[in-house]
């Protein structure tokens, strides 16, 4: 026990330090407590509860965003721009082991029972083109997003889009995201027609639950208070809109979506950094699903995956990009088809459209 101990505190140490390094610029303040976490073993000694894949620094990070957001008046906060623009005092490094360590029993909850999740509405970017082509093609849309979290993708068709070069789309929208572009992408003059969507997740957050949001307001990085203010726009958009998501496993429960969505309109399958979590088996069994689908009706499939991350997805085979990828995937009469489309960023700031 005392060598595994040693070993796991050792592993952790070396994952903070890592962290610190890479976010230096980025991220200055998880970078500086990151460093000082790598040298504080109680600290690391709480992630022991964490799930193997989830004992990583930004789960750390998230669950003491996540007490701090219900605690605003404490010291640390002063340090986080997202929460007070207060003058800060004292070191927060020092401050955040000392914050996390008094509440240890709660953070080991949420180490133990919570895991990461990214909900960055500007992601949307990624499926305004290959919808548009989609609409363009078959007409009205229906949406299934697989592994949707709290199901903010499927806000896109409400948004505005305000593109570089390109202008704007959807001028009445309550809320609009950028995009810059490059290459010659298929500039729609309004948005898609998506008439139906729901979300499909094993652990769906429902935008009506406040705790649920705070999670969701923790996972995003203090610094990058644009993001936070997004989010928290996004969260009541989605409340306005009566936003869905079921749970549901991504294999097994696809199909019946599909079935589903096929009674409203054009069905179409949106999977975004999700299929990265799953194992290569289970990643296999999805497209041996959709394509068990596509074979008996038309279907569509809008990925945006890393193909380092997912090697098993159509058009990723043979290659290693780390980089976000869109591909475009139909069914039509039971053939099968592939369309590499985009590079994106990993958080739809920009879509380089092309190989």
């Amino acid at each position: 026990m005392l060598i595994h101990y040693r070993e796991l505190v050792h592993d952790l140490a070396q994952r903070f330090t890592d962290f610190a390094k890479s976010f230096e610029k980025g991220a200055p303040l998880y970078s500086r407590i990151a460093a000082r976490v790598a040298e504080e073993p109680a600290v690391l000694e709480l992630m022991s509860v964490a799930p193997i894949a989830q004992r990583i620094p930004v789960l750390l990070f998230a669950s003491a965003h996540y007490l701090l957001l219900d605690d605003r008046y404490h010291e640390l906060a002063q340090h986080y721009p997202n929460i007070t623009s207060t003058p800060p005092t004292g070191d927060a490094a020092n401050l955040f082991v000392a914050f996390v360590l008094q509440r240890a029993d709660a953070m080991k909850e949420l180490l133990a029972n919570r895991t990461t999740q990214t909900n960055e509405i500007s992601r949307c970017n990624w499926f305004l083109f290959p919808s548009a082509m989609l609409d363009a093609e078959v007409g009205p849309l229906a949406q299934v997003d697989v592994g949707s979290s709290a199901g903010l993708n499927q806000l896109f068709p409400n948004l505005g889009f305000d593109l570089n070069p390109g202008g704007l789309i959807g001028k009445s929208a309550a809320l609009t995201i950028t995009c810059d572009i490059t290459g010659t992408p298929p500039v729609p003059t309004d948005r898609p027609h998506v008439i139906w969507s729901m979300g499909l997740d094993t652990k769906p957050i429902d935008v009506r639950n406040d705790a649920g949001v705070r999670w969701l307001e923790a996972c995003v990085w203090p610094d990058q208070v644009e993001r936070f203010n997004r989010l928290q726009r996004a969260i009541a958009l989605a409340r306005h809109h009566n936003i869905v998501v079921e749970r549901g496993d991504a294999v097994d429960d696809v199909a019946q979506a599909i079935e589903r969505a096929a009674k409203h309109a054009h069905p179409v399958v949106t999977t975004s950094w999700v299929l990265n979590y799953l194992p290569p088996e289970r990643r296999i069994a999805f497209v041996d699903e959709l394509d068990r689908v596509g074979s008996e009706r038309d279907l569509s499939w809008v990925i945006a995956e890393s193909p380092y991350e997912t090697p098993e997805l159509p058009g990723h085979r043979g290659s290693d990009e780390l980089i976000t990828v869109i591909t475009l995937v139909t069914w039509r009469q039971g053939q099968r088809s592939v369309q590499r489309l985009a590079t994106t960023h990993p958080h739809g700031q920009w879509i380089h459209w092309g190989n």
